[in-house]
Parts: C-alpha cells; sequence; structure tokens
C-alpha cells in the first residue's frame, strides 16, 4: 500500500530520532511495550515503517535503547545544581523516580536492558555529586550503584503496587521513598 501524504504533512516536524523516540514512549504510555511494532510506528508518525531505518538502522533494538536512554536522562545535569550534594542527589532520584513512573511502560527495559551507555553517563554523574560532596571514590561508586538500584527498585514495586511489607493500609509511596532516600544518603556520607 502506498500512504499518500496527508494534508497535514506540510506542517507535520521532519522525521528525526527525537521524534521517532517520542512517538514509540506515546504507544508504549497509552497501549504498553507489547504493542509497540514499527509499523504502528510509523502509523503514529505518518510516514512508511522503512523511513524510520533511516534513523534507527539497528531497528526495533536500537529504537528500545533509545527509550531507555530517554527515561534515564534528566532535566539537568546533576552537576550544575544548587545546594548540598545530599540535595542534589535527592532532587536526582525525585526526579528519576518521576520520569519512571510517568513511563512505567519502559521500566521492564530499564530493568532487563543492558545499555551501558547510558548506565554509565548516570552513574558517573552520581559519583561525582558525591565526590565533590567529600564521599571517598571507592564509597561514591557503591552509592552511584545503591541509589540508582534503589530508584529503579522503587519504581517497580510501586508501579506493581506491591504492599510487601504486609500493610493492611494503603502504602504513602511518596513517604516511603523519602524515607529509604535518607537512609541510603545518610549512610553515604
Amino acid at each position: 500500500m502506498v500512504r499518500q501524504p496527508s494534508i497535514n504533512a506540510q506542517n507535520r516536524a521532519p522525521l528525526s530520532i527525537e521524534r521517532i523516540t517520542e512517538a514509540a514512549l506515546q504507544i508504549v504510555d497509552g497501549q504498553g511495550l507489547g504493542r509497540l511494532t514499527m509499523r504502528r510506528l510509523g502509523d503514529a508518525l505518518e510516514v512508511e515503517a522503512m523511513a524510520i531505518y533511516h534513523h534507527l538502522p539497528r531497528g526495533k533494538e536500537q529504537l528500545l535503547d533509545g527509550l531507555v536512554a530517554h527515561v534515564a536522562s534528566g532535566p539537568a545535569d546533576t552537576g550544575a545544581a544548587a545546594g548540598s550534594w545530599r540535595d542534589v542527589l535527592r532532587s536526582w532520584a525525585g526526579d528519576y523516580r518521576a520520569r519512571l513512573l510517568a513511563h512505567a511502560g519502559v521500566l521492564p527495559l530499564v530493568v532487563t536492558r543492558r545499555n551501558p551507555a547510558a548506565l554509565a553517563a548516570t552513574v558517573a554523574s552520581l559519583r561525582e555529586v558525591l565526590r565533590r560532596g567529600g564521599v571517598r571514590e571507592e564509597s561514591a561508586a557503591v552509592a552511584a550503584h545503591t541509589l540508582l538500584g534503589y530508584v529503579i527498585g522503587h519504581a517497580a514495586l510501586e508501579v506493581r503496587g506491591t504492599e510487601e511489607d504486609g500493610a493492611d493500609r494503603a502504602v504513602d509511596w511518596d513517604a516511603r521513598f523519602t524515607a529509604g532516600l535518607d537512609l541510603i544518603l545518610s549512610g553515604a556520607g
């Protein structure tokens, strides 16, 4: 089937990795990860699915890596934030948790996909904040991985709605997240 250009085609932004990633994220957020196909993505972008491969030569594998990197990347560099190192890390952790919860369909990819570039950049940034706060290099490396694992793990439990402590009342996820984060940060220094 030859796709006829739509009337809105002239008003549409050119195809780019960013536009492809945003459209894929909308599909995952709205329909779930299992519904993300290159054909469905092409339909959402109003292009032939093959046009996507021009920007993503590795296809869906590259797209999935891009989704992980997109969700992992923060709105601000942890090095540029003002405040104590603990405040900077609290802000980063809260922002990252919010992105994971907002894009819960990508969370399984964050947990299972091997994306060393995204992980290395995040851990390096966290380690730098810790080192600037006076934490020794060896401890900074462990604390950075612990913090990253805590945020991802907490978001995963939150998305599942797990009440792992057997509480017979609703879990206050914000309070639980903050309390756990405080424990980690108090042990890091």
